[in-house]
């Protein structure tokens, strides 16, 4: 298993592309435990032009869809290629907690942990930080599911 992962091997593990695909790198890879991804917020996302003109902040939930594909990359990788491009399903979000908004030019680090597994659910803790600043936070879990285009 290869401790990183570009952009390119993480297209080939999820089925989400631009502008929904919100983790470009993956590191630090623990099979089955855990992981951290990364993402460069860029002043030109689309979400941007309305979440504030004048004071651009990530969305909230935005961050949590990008810890969550962290995890669900990590879980894909894991698994195997079999696995790859199938669909992952949020279960539930949990103790979220935003505490410093993302703006353009920051730099999301975002280390993801096991919780449980239960067949094809998945739980995970994951954290979102710029530099050493923690700015979300939340428990979640997912479901893999075969995409309907593999049925």
């Amino acid at each position: 298993m290869a401790d990183i992962l570009d952009i390119d091997q993480i297209k080939k593990l999820l089925p989400h592309r631009e502008p929904f695909l919100f983790v470009e790198k993956l590191t630090d890879i623990v099979p089955n435990e855990s992981a951290v991804g990364w993402k460069e917020v860029r002043a030109d996302e689309y979400y941007f032009k309305g979440h504030f003109p004048g004071f651009p902040v990530m969305p909230g939930v935005l961050i949590i869809e990008a810890l969550a594909q962290t995890a669900g990359a990590a879980v894909v990788h894991a698994l195997g290629e079999q696995q790859a491009n199938n669909i992952v399903y949020f279960m539930t979000i949990e103790k979220a907690r935003f505490r410093k908004p993302v703006q353009p030019g920051d730099t999301l680090r975002m280390p993801v942990k096991a919780i449980r597994r239960r067949g094809p659910v998945f739980r995970y803790y994951g954290q979102a930080f710029v530099g050493d600043t923690l700015c979300a936070e939340a428990e979640f879990s997912a479901m893999i599911a075969v995409s309907p285009d593999k049925e």
